[in-house]
């Protein structure tokens, strides 16, 4: 060892692709940009949902928006302080369907995980949706393509996101950035102002048809819980945050509950300080800006972002349900492949489903976002409730110390999320609600039946069970297809040799001439294997190969097939290769019982 150097192991290093490592993980802001958007977009319609309820009391009535938000702010704390201990007591992400699986049982668990799930694709398509009808209020040419815009917009949220998690995150954060900053100048302009600057939008009437009393209260309240979606998404995707996970998705969901709470708030202010009621063409956001900035540029700037923002909203239900696909996966409660990762920490395949899902509603609907509303948030007050619950359970079970101070957070959490959940449920059933309620049903049946097939197999094959001695051995069989004597041949010949105690080559055949050739061919070569060459009058490749093997594998015998395959260097010559192995396998894998190997031959070319 040379003086001065100390020893150093030299370990390989692999390069790492898109995803691979830690450092792809999510630290707090990162997470914040990618997992927090729909529940800070929200305050683009949270108030004016509860605006729209209140003026039919009369426009005097909206200045009930305040204590209303007051009220709303209050259970997003008790939220925010719930999914902060769920992500202590399940780092593994779920959220509420973890909660559930652990402390409330089966039933509770499915519930929360149908609920999740009707949820996270429903925020998908409201988010598409309502960024469209802002962009088409700024560009009226695109009022008729709202459904191209929002499937384009949809496509592109799925192939950032099947790069990976942080990727995603990356490209969110000035979005997200320049999202906060102007709602928070909306906010400090409008307070400092002692009047609006600039009025927006077309003066509309508002007949009065209820009265300002607990009932109409109620609803506000829960109709402007719609900006509560989203608070749970952090819980769900813990296990994309980088190391310490729970310390980072615990600091981030309280920075969404921080900022969340003061736009509603402030917004509220507003309201309530400038008697804001819907006009025509605007939102109720819109009117504040213009109050706060005027209809110059920093206008239609800040329209413009929060249209980009509400279109980037989706990508809260990206990163959350493809974890709680491959927890439900784990549980045997959906395909196993929603949870494979590869070897990027992304779940491609609840990535697609979630795609997939989110387009078909939106076709279905023909983005209409007020075809969706109706559906929209009762999925999450189910998943509140149930974590809710879960967690009052987890504390009167464990004990640990402070356990009735935090048993008395969620408990107060779960009577609000239930109260707002059964209102928004009666008063939205006719209007399409219904579809909720019958789809969470289905989607537990369907986990059910899952995990019956699942339990079935392992009982099948003996999983847990230690197995007899195997059977004796007898003497095996390779069979190996070719098409004449070539280099591939001699590949697929040597490498059946080195597998089985008895090798066959079997060729197939129209033409006696080509047949007396092949024959003539293969005994100058002489490798020491039998070759079969099978008569086909009718110019039929696969079904006398798979005839030819069922005869070969009688009694028990252990037969394999080894097909030989050409495979190009450039993946563009491809579709220039005969796919005839391929169908022999796929045709001796479904007739027969033998063993089916493809040899690959890779060309230089």
């Amino acid at each position: 060892m040379p003086y001065g150097l100390a020893y150093r192991e030299l370990k390989p290093r692999v390069p790492l692709r898109p995803g691979e490592g830690d450092k792809h993980h999510l630290t707090s802001l990162e997470g914040l940009a990618a997992l927090s958007l729909d529940a800070l977009s929200s305050v683009a319609y949270g108030p004016e949902a509860i605006v729209l309820v209140l003026v039919t009391a009369g426009t005097g009535a909206v200045t009930a928006a305040l204590p209303v938000t007051l009220a709303i702010v209050f259970l997003l704390a008790a939220l925010v302080v719930s999914y902060a201990q769920v992500i202590a007591v399940h780092p593994d992400g779920g959220g509420a369907y973890a909660v559930a699986r652990k402390d409330l049982g089966p039933t509770p668990a499915l519930l929360a995980a149908a609920s999740l799930v009707v949820d996270y694709v429903l925020t998908v398509a409201v988010s598409l949706t309502a960024g469209a009808d802002a962009l088409a209020s700024a560009f009226p040419v695109l009022v008729g393509d709202k459904l191209p815009v929002c499937l384009l917009g949809l496509g592109l949220l799925t192939a950032v996101n099947l790069r990976g998690i942080t990727e995603s995150a990356r490209v969110l954060m000035l979005p997200t950035a320049l999202f906060i900053a102007a709602i928070l100048g909306v906010i400090v302009l409008g307070l400092l102002r002692p009047h609006p600057v600039a009025v927006v939008g077309s003066a509309e009437s508002f007949p009065v048809t209820e009265s300002l009393g607990l009932l109409l209260i109620l609803k506000a309240f829960s109709s402007g819980c719609s900006a509560l979606t989203g608070v749970e998404a952090i819980a769900n995707a813990v296990p994309t945050f980088r190391a310490p996970r729970v310390r980072r998705a615990q600091r981030t969901e309280l920075m969404l509950g921080a900022l969340l709470g003061i736009m509603l708030i402030g917004l509220a202010v507003l309201i309530h300080r400038h008697h804001v009621a819907p006009r025509g063409g605007v939102t109720v956001l819109a009117q504040l800006t213009a109050s706060a900035y005027g209809d110059g540029w920093p206008y239609y700037a800040t329209n413009i972002i929060v249209t980009l923002v509400l279109l980037l909203a989706a990508n809260t239900s990206f990163g959350g349900l493809p974890v709680l696909m491959s927890l439900l996966a784990r549980d045997h409660r959906l395909p196993h492949l929603f949870g494979l990762r590869a070897e990027r920490p992304v779940y491609r395949y609840g990535v697609v489903a979630l795609a997939l899902l989110a387009a078909l509603l939106l076709v279905a609907t023909d983005a209409d976002t007020h075809r969706l509303i109706p559906l929209f948030a009762i999925g999450v007050f189910i998943g509140f409730t149930i974590s809710q619950v879960g967690l009052v359970r987890h504390w009167a079970t464990e004990r640990p110390a402070g356990w009735k101070r935090r048993a008395l957070i969620n408990g107060t959490g779960a009577l609000l999320t239930t109260l707002a959940g059964i209102i928004l449920l009666t008063t939205k059933f006719l209007e399409g609600a219904w579809v909720v309620v019958a789809a969470v049903p289905l989607m537990m049946l369907l986990f059910r039946r899952i995990e019956r097939y699942y339990r079935a197999v392992g009982e099948e094959l003996g999983l847990g069970l230690i197995p007899g001695p195997p059977g004796r051995r007898t003497g095996s069989l390779v069979i190996v297809p070719i098409g004449e004597v070539s280099q591939l041949a001699w590949h697929a010949v040597t490498a059946a040799l080195a597998l089985g105690d008895e090798v066959v080559a079997v060729a197939v055949q129209a033409d006696p001439v080509r047949t007396r050739a092949l024959e003539e061919a293969w005994e100058r070569w002489d490798p020491g294997v039998r070759l079969d060459i099978i008569d086909s009058p009718h110019h039929s490749l696969v079904q006398p190969i798979v005839d030819y093997v069922r005869r070969a594998a009688v009694d028990g015998r252990q037969v394999a097939v080894l097909i030989p395959e050409v495979e190009p260097r450039h993946r563009r010559y491809e579709i220039l290769q005969n796919q005839r192995g391929l169908l022999l396998a796929t045709v001796l894998r479904a007739r027969t019982d033998v063993v089916v190997c493809m040899l690959p031959y890779r060309l230089r070319l």
